[in-house]
Formats: structure tokens, C-alpha cells, sequence
């Protein structure tokens, strides 16, 4: 038998509209991260089959002058080409990583965090894409790396790359600004 929680006049209860109101703010982060996940994994693989196309591998090219310059390298490693020797782990991390996001998404209540996440799992989806499908074999594919700052970084990276630093900046500012992953912000701290 169920129960009529209504009010008096038929309304219902103050507590079912910020119920409902909840769950249309958490599937919409959730369709943003989604989103925005799908659009950098595949803008990510597009840049890369346009790299692999178009730019012979590791002739520099400016397209800037020296400001920058796409220069294509397959690279077995992480950042900078550390642990070259290591690409399977960096393989189990990916996958790692893709889970845990997967896992906890369904707690981001916050539009930019759901951003956040969005950039850094399809940062991370592309850059593990390339580590299970490209030579020399499956878990330990080197990743298509082909931007060039000089000016900026010493390194050369893609698009994939990107993303997951963008995520981490968007971390370290909205920690800063005390931003929840709930939607909440940490009140002010009162002077003494």
C-alpha cells in the first residue's frame, strides 16, 4: 500500500523538488563529461591520423615560424620520453585511470568539474587508444606526438596531451577557489 506524501493541497513535499532538480544537475555533468570526453578522444585521433598523413616523421615543420612547429615522433614513454622502457605500465595506469573516472563520475554535481574530468578522461582515452593499437603491439603502442612549442616547453606533444594539463590547471584553480566536486564552495575564512 503506498502512502500519500503530499500536502494538504496535493503539493509535494519541499524535499522532492531539490531531489529532482539534483538529478537533472548530475545527469547533466555527467552528459558534459561524457561529451566532452567524446569530443577530445576523437579530435585526438583526428590530429593524429592527420599527423601520420601529412608530416613526415621527425621533420620539423614550422607552421609559425619558431613559435610553432609540428614535428611527428612516435613516443614509447610518458611525458618528455621518460620510461621509454615502461609503456605497458603506463598501458595499466590508462586503464586505471579510465575506471576510477568512470566510477566516481556519478558523484560530480559541479559543471566545471565535470569539465575537468571530461578533458582528462579523453585525454586520457586517446593517448591510451594509441598505446593498444599502434606498432609495435598491443599495451605498448608509442603515442603520435607531433606539437612543437619551443619557446614554451621542450617537449613535444598532441592533443591528448592537451587536455589532460588543461585538467590539471582547472584542478589547481578551482582547489583555490574551494570549489566542490558537489557544486559547493568552501566558505571564506574569517579574519581574526
Amino acid at each position: 500500500m503506498a502512502t500519500d506524501t503530499s500536502g494538504a493541497d496535493g503539493a509535494l513535499p519541499e524535499t522532492a523538488a531539490p531531489r529532482s532538480a539534483s538529478g537533472r544537475v548530475r545527469r547533466g555533468v555527467l552528459a558534459l563529461l561524457i561529451g566532452v570526453a567524446a569530443v577530445v578522444a576523437a579530435a585526438d585521433q583526428l590530429a593524429k591520423a592527420w599527423a601520420i598523413a601529412n608530416l613526415p616523421a621527425g621533420v620539423p615543420v614550422h607552421v609559425l615560424g619558431d613559435a610553432l612547429v609540428f614535428q611527428r615522433v612516435a613516443n614509447p614513454g610518458a611525458a618528455f620520453s621518460l620510461a621509454t622502457g615502461s609503456t605497458w605500465i603506463f598501458s595499466i595506469i590508462a586503464v586505471a585511470v579510465v575506471v576510477f573516472l568512470v566510477w566516481f563520475a556519478r558523484r560530480i554535481r559541479s559543471w566545471a568539474w565535470g569539465a575537468l574530468f571530461g578533458l582528462l578522461l579523453g585525454g586520457t582515452l586517446g593517448n591510451l587508444t594509441d598505446r593498444l593499437t599502434r606498432p609495435p603491439g598491443f599495451g605498448v603502442g608509442h603515442v603520435v606526438d607531433f606539437i612543437l612549442v619551443p619557446w614554451m616547453l621542450p617537449a613535444i606533444f598532441n592533443v591528448a596531451d592537451t587536455a589532460i594539463v588543461t585538467s590539471m590547471c582547472l584542478f589547481v584553480l578551482l582547489t583555490l577557489l574551494g570549489r566542490g566536486i558537489d557544486g559547493s564552495t568552501r566558505p571564506a575564512k574569517a579574519a581574526d
